[in-house]
């Protein structure tokens, strides 16, 4: 079985408890993660996976707190002694923006950096992102105010799938992609253009007839009547918090 791991769970601005939010889907020894807006080599050692284990990074949008951190990444792979190339996934402008940051630091005395395979997603639904022996995930584009990739990862060795909103408006793509998924993690900022509320991502959720809603990339003072209403509507609803690991 595999994990799914909420290395952070919240907004771009959130409260003490919660980093930018960042999950990793793990199998065994090894490991996908997504976004990486914060620290995120410290948060996958937080969780006992190593950094020699990272597949791929998918990057859902370009938007600071779900890139900003890349150059950080990189730096640690190559202080951790990882030698092998790190594969990221993502939407063209995305891969850009953390090509451009990490461009900002001069690297040529950093003997064996991993090189960097980029892997651009195509903005159209159900678009293959990544596939190996551990892994199959596909990504539809989202309601954001820049490109951005929803992503529904699937364990092929037990067959469970969680879907990824990443940061968007409720849409017909969302629900068409966590159909019938073990778990979907909805963003649930709040009633702003671009993001959802949680009632919203409960909406979603019943739509797509999902096993259980987790809401991630909260704000600061979460909406305890959103949650409410939310839970009325979908009653397997939980916020996700810092540090949960959610088996799939």
């Amino acid at each position: 079985m595999a994990t799914l791991h909420l290395l952070g769970t919240g907004a771009a601005l959130a409260d003490a408890s919660r980093t930018t939010t960042m999950l990793a889907a793990a199998a065994g020894d090894r490991c996908v993660a997504v976004d990486c807006g914060g620290d995120l080599a410290q948060r996958l050692l937080a969780h006992g996976l190593a950094l020699a284990h990272l597949d791929a990074l998918i990057l859902t949008h370009e938007h600071p707190d779900h890139v900003a951190g890349f150059p950080l990444l990189m730096e640690k792979l190559w202080l951790s002694g990882r030698r092998r190339p790190l594969p990221v996934c993502g939407p063209e402008r995305a891969l850009a923006q953390a090509q451009q940051l990490f461009a900002c630091f001069d690297t040529e005395g950093w003997e064996g950096l991993p090189e960097v395979r980029w892997h651009p997603v195509p903005l159209r639904e159900e678009a293959l992102v990544w596939e190996d022996e551990h892994w199959s995930i596909l990504g539809s584009p989202v309601r954001h105010s820049v490109p951005t990739v929803a992503l529904r990862i699937e364990d092929r060795g037990d067959g469970g799938v969680v879907v990824y909103s990443a940061d968007t408006e409720p849409c017909p793509a969302l629900v068409h992609l966590a159909r019938g998924a073990d778990i979907l993690v909805h963003e649930a900022t709040g009633e702003f253009p671009g993001h959802s509320s949680p009632p919203a991502a409960a909406e979603v959720a019943r739509a797509a007839e999902v096993g259980r809603l987790v809401l991630v990339h909260l704000p600061p003072v979460v909406d305890y009547e959103a949650l409410v209403e939310a839970r009325r509507r979908f009653p397997a609803t939980d916020l996700g918090r810092d540090g949960d690991r959610l088996e799939f």
